[in-house]
C-alpha cells in the first residue's frame, strides 16, 4: 500500500496517513440536503472526495465510503432556527416530505453520475436512522452532557468545554463563541444561547416527527452524522470529510456530541475542501449567482456564456488544490474546457503512436511525478501539470521527434490511463458522443482520405486540397502525419 500525507484540519498539519486497521479504511463524508436541485457548490466536495476514494483504492486500500443523505431535521443554522426546508417545500407543493426528498435525491444521483463521481459504499438517510439518533442522545444524557427542556434535548456546551474543549476543529474558544452568538426568539428553553439541539419537540404544524422518550419530535441537524458514522464505521474510524462551510458549527458540534457519547474522538483525520466563489463572491440566491448543475450543463443561467459539459466542471475542480479557494468565471470554465480537450487529444494520439527500436524519453518520469503529487495531500493540479508536459512529448512522438519502444509505450499508456481515467476520474465525452456517428462515417472518411493520399502521391494538389476542404466544411478535421493521417469529428 502506498504511503501519502493528508492535511488534518483537526491538528492543522499534514500527517502521514496510517489507517486504524490497514488495509481497511473507513471514510465518512457529509452528503447533500435534498430539498433542491444540486448546484455548483455540491460539485466540489463530491469531486474532492471521489478523488480521495479513487486514490485510496488505487493505493491498495479497501475503503468503506459512507456518504449520508440529509432528508430531515436540517435547518438553516440549527434545529432552533427556521422551518425544516424539506417539510417547508412539501407544504408549499402539497406533497409528502419523502416525495420531495426522493425526487431531489435522484436529481443529485443523476448529477453525480454525469460528473463521474463513484457511488459510495453506503448511503444512509437520516430518516432511516432515527432509532440510532435517539440512542445516541440517550448516551449523551447519561454521560451528563445534555439536558431536557420542555420536551427538547440540548447539548451543554459549557460543561463539555470544561471537561474537553469545544472549538478544537475550528480554532474557536468559548468566549469568542459567546461574544458572537446572538440571542434568538424561542431560545428560552436553552441554558445558554450557544447550546445546540440534539432533539427538538415538534410544533403542532411540523410534518416530520417521530416518537421519543422526551417528545414527538425530530433530531437536531448534527446528530445524524454522529449516529450514522458510528453505526457503519464503528466508534473509531479514519477519515471524516466535508466542505469548509461545515466546519463550524456542524463538524464542531459533531465532534463534541460524539466525544460526549463515546468518551473519545471518533474520526482520526478531518479533511475539508475549500469553497467555490463566483467572480470573487460567495454563491447565494440573494446575489443572483446561484447556479445549478443542470444550468451549467445546459447553459441556461444568465451568468453563463455557454453550456459546460460535466467533465469540464470536473476538470475545472481538479485544476485547483482541494484546500484552495476556487473562483468560477466563464473565462476559467472556457480555459478548463480547452485544457480538457488538449488532454483527451493527447490520450488519443498516444493510442496511435507506433513503437520504435529505442526510447528517447524516460517514461518512468510521468509515474514518478504523478505519484509524488498525489502522495502530497492529493495535489491534483501537479498531476495535471505532469500530464500536460507529457502530452507535449506525445505530440512530438507523433511528429517523429520522439520515439518509444513497445514496452515503454505500454508503460506510458498504462500510466496515462491510471491517472487520467482511474484516479482523476475523467472521461472523453467527445469520443463517447461521436462514437455512434463515427462508426457510420469512418469507412467513408477513410476512403476519401486514402484517395487524398493517392492524389498527393501523384502531386494532384487540386484534388488533395478539395477533399480536405470539403471534409473541413462538414466538421471533420484532418491532420497530416509523417506516415499517414489522423482525423476527428469536431
Amino acid at each position: 500500500m502506498e504511503k501519502f500525507v493528508l492535511y488534518n484540519t483537526l491538528t492543522r498539519r499534514k500527517e502521514e496517513f496510517e489507517p486504524i486497521a490497514a488495509p481497511n479504511v473507513g471514510m465518512y463524508v457529509c452528503g447533500p440536503t435534498v430539498y433542491g436541485d444540486p448546484h455548483l457548490g455540491h460539485a466540489r466536495p463530491a469531486v474532492t472526495f471521489d478523488l480521495l476514494f479513487r486514490y485510496l483504492r488505487s493505493s491498495g486500500y479497501k475503503v468503506r465510503y459512507v456518504r449520508n443523505i440529509t432528508d430531515v431535521g436540517h435547518l438553516e443554522h440549527d434545529a432552533d432556527e427556521g422551518e425544516d426546508k424539506i417539510a417547508k417545500k412539501a407544504r408549499l407543493e402539497q406533497l409528502e416530505p419523502m416525495e420531495i426528498a426522493h425526487y431531489y435525491t435522484e436529481r443529485y444521483h443523476d448529477a453525480m453520475r454525469e460528473l463521474g463521481v463513484l457511488s459510495p459504499s453506503i448511503e444512509p438517510h437520516a430518516s432511516g436512522h432515527i432509532i440510532e439518533q435517539i440512542e445516541m442522545v440517550r448516551r449523551i444524557l447519561d454521560a451528563g452532557y445534555a439536558y431536557e427542556s420542555n420536551g427538547s434535548i440540548y447539548f451543554d456546551v459549557e460543561k463539555y468545554d470544561h471537561d474537553h474543549r469545544y472549538g478544537r476543529l475550528s480554532g474557536r474558544n468559548l468566549d469568542d463563541i459567546v461574544t458572537n452568538t446572538r440571542e434568538l426568539d424561542g431560545q428560552s428553553d436553552k441554558r445558554h444561547s450557544y447550546d445546540f439541539a440534539l432533539w427538538k419537540k415538534a410544533a403542532p404544524e411540523h410534518i416530520m416527527r417521530w416518537p421519543s422518550p422526551w417528545s414527538d419530535g425530530f433530531p437536531g441537524w448534527h446528530m445524524e452524522c454522529s449516529a450514522m458514522s458510528t453505526k457503519y464505521l464503528g466508534e473509531r474510524f479514519d477519515i471524516h470529510g466535508g466542505g469548509m462551510d461545515l466546519m463550524f458549527p456542524h463538524h464542531e458540534c459533531e465532534i463534541a456530541q460524539s466525544t460526549a457519547a463515546l468518551g473519545h474522538d471518533s474520526a482520526k483525520y478531518w479533511v475539508h475542501n475549500n469553497m467555490i466563489t463566483i467572480n470573487g463572491q460567495k454563491m447565494g440566491k440573494s446575489l443572483g449567482n446561484f447556479i445549478t448543475l443542470e444550468e451549467l450543463f445546459t447553459g441556461s443561467h444568465k451568468l453563463l456564456a455557454q453550456a459546460y459539459s460535466p467533465m469540464t466542471i470536473r476538470f475545472f475542480v481538479l485544476q485547483a488544490h482541494y484546500r484552495s479557494t476556487l473562483d468560477f468565471s466563464n473565462e476559467a470554465l472556457q480555459a478548463a474546457e480547452k485544457g480538457l480537450d488538449r488532454l483527451m487529444k493527447g490520450v488519443e494520439t498516444l493510442s496511435k503512436i507506433k513503437p520504435s527500436d529505442r526510447s528517447t524519453a524516460d517514461v518512468a518520469d510521468l509515474e514518478r511525478r504523478c505519484a509524488e503529487a498525489m502522495a502530497d495531500d492529493l495535489n491534483s493540479p501537479m498531476v495535471i501539470s505532469a500530464l500536460f508536459d507529457w502530452v507535449r512529448i506525445i505530440n512530438q512522438a507523433a511528429e517523429g521527434q520522439q520515439s518509444f519502444t513497445e514496452a515503454d509505450l505500454q508503460t506510458l499508456r498504462a500510466t496515462v490511463s491510471k491517472y487520467v481515467f482511474d484516479i482523476l476520474g475523467l472521461r472523453d465525452e467527445k469520443a463517447a458522443s461521436a462514437a455512434g456517428g463515427r462508426d457510420m462515417v469512418t469507412p467513408l472518411v477513410e476512403t476519401l482520405l486514402d484517395m487524398r493520399m493517392e492524389a498527393k502521391a501523384a502531386k494532384d494538389w487540386a484534388t488533395s486540397d478539395k477533399i480536405r476542404n470539403r471534409l473541413t466544411e462538414i466538421g471533420i478535421r484532418v491532420k497530416d502525419r509523417k506516415d499517414g493521417y489522423d482525423w476527428e469529428i469536431e
